[in-house]
C-alpha cells in the first residue's frame, strides 16, 4: 500500500514508517496540516495515518478537508487522547478508525488493513443509486431529489448511502452505528437519531411525492421505495 504518514512527533513519525516501510509498504510523511493536505491533494494514497494534534491545526480539521474536497482515502487517527467524546469526534469528522498511544505496531498494521479492506469493499456495489425520486452518486458524492441538488454533510452522505443500500430492509440502531460510523461499542449518545433527525430535514420535508425515511419505533429505520404522506 501507499501511506501518508502525518505527526509532528519526529521520533514517533520514524518509528511508524520505519515500521510500515519494513511490511513492504510505501510510505510519505509530513509533520504539519499544511504538508499534509498538500501531499493528499497531488497523490493517491491507500491510506493515511494521522494524528490528532499538530502544530497548526487539528487532526479532525484534516479529515473535515478532505471529506469536503470528496477525498475519500480511509484515515487511522492517532491520539494521546483516549475519552470516547474524543474518538466520537474523530469519526463524525470522518476518520474510519482511532488508534490511542501508546500503540503496538502489529495493531498499526492490522488496523490500516481492515480500513483498507472495508474501502474496497464499499468501491464494488452499484455508483448510482436510485430509490423513488432520490438519486445517490456515490463516485461524484452527490443527491438530488425530484430534480433538486442537496448538501449533505460526509456522515449525512454515508448514512444514506446505507439506508438505500438496504432499501425496504429494517435498519438497525446497531447496525448503523457498525456501518456508518465503524464503532464496534455504543457510545450513549443520540449520535444516531440526531443525524437521522438532520437527515430527513434535507431528504424527506418539504418534497410533494413524500417521505422515504421511516422510523420504527424500538427498532431502528425504514427507507422505502415507496414514499409515504404521512410523517413518522
Amino acid at each position: 500500500m501507499d501511506i501518508l504518514v502525518i505527526d509532528d512527533d519526529e521520533e514517533m513519525r520514524r518509528h511508524v514508517v520505519t515500521s510500515l516501510g519494513a511490511g513492504g509498504h510505501e510510505v510519505s510523511q509530513a509533520a504539519d496540516a499544511a504538508a499534509a493536505l498538500a501531499l493528499a491533494g497531488t497523490k493517491h494514497f491507500d491510506a493515511i495515518v494521522l494524528d490528532r494534534l499538530l502544530p497548526d491545526g487539528d487532526g479532525i480539521d484534516i479529515v473535515r478537508e478532505l471529506r469536503r474536497s470528496a477525498n475519500s482515502t480511509p484515515v487511522l487517527m492517532l491520539t494521546a487522547v483516549g475519552d470516547i467524546d474524543a474518538r466520537v469526534a474523530g469519526i463524525e469528522a470522518g476518520a474510519d478508525d482511532y488508534l490511542v498511544k501508546p500503540f503496538a505496531f502489529v495493531e498499526l498494521r492490522a488496523r490500516l488493513l481492515a480500513i483498507c479492506r472495508r474501502g474496497a469493499r464499499a468501491d464494488s456495489p452499484a455508483a448510482v443509486l436510485q430509490v423513488a425520486d432520490l438519486t445517490l452518486d456515490a463516485v461524484n458524492r452527490t443527491v438530488r431529489r425530484a430534480g433538486v441538488s442537496i448538501a449533505l454533510q460526509p456522515r449525512e452522505f454515508m448514512l444514506l448511502e446505507y439506508l438505500m443500500r438496504h432499501c425496504d430492509e429494517l435498519v438497525t440502531r446497531t447496525m448503523l452505528l457498525q456501518n456508518v460510523w465503524k464503532y464496534h461499542f455504543d457510545p450513549q449518545t443520540s449520535i444516531v437519531e440526531t443525524h437521522i433527525s438532520r437527515l430527513r430535514a434535507k431528504v424527506d420535508r418539504g418534497f410533494a411525492s413524500g417521505e422515504l425515511i421511516e422510523t420504527v419505533r424500538g427498532e431502528g429505520y425504514l427507507l422505502r421505495s415507496v414514499a409515504s404522506s404521512r410523517a413518522s
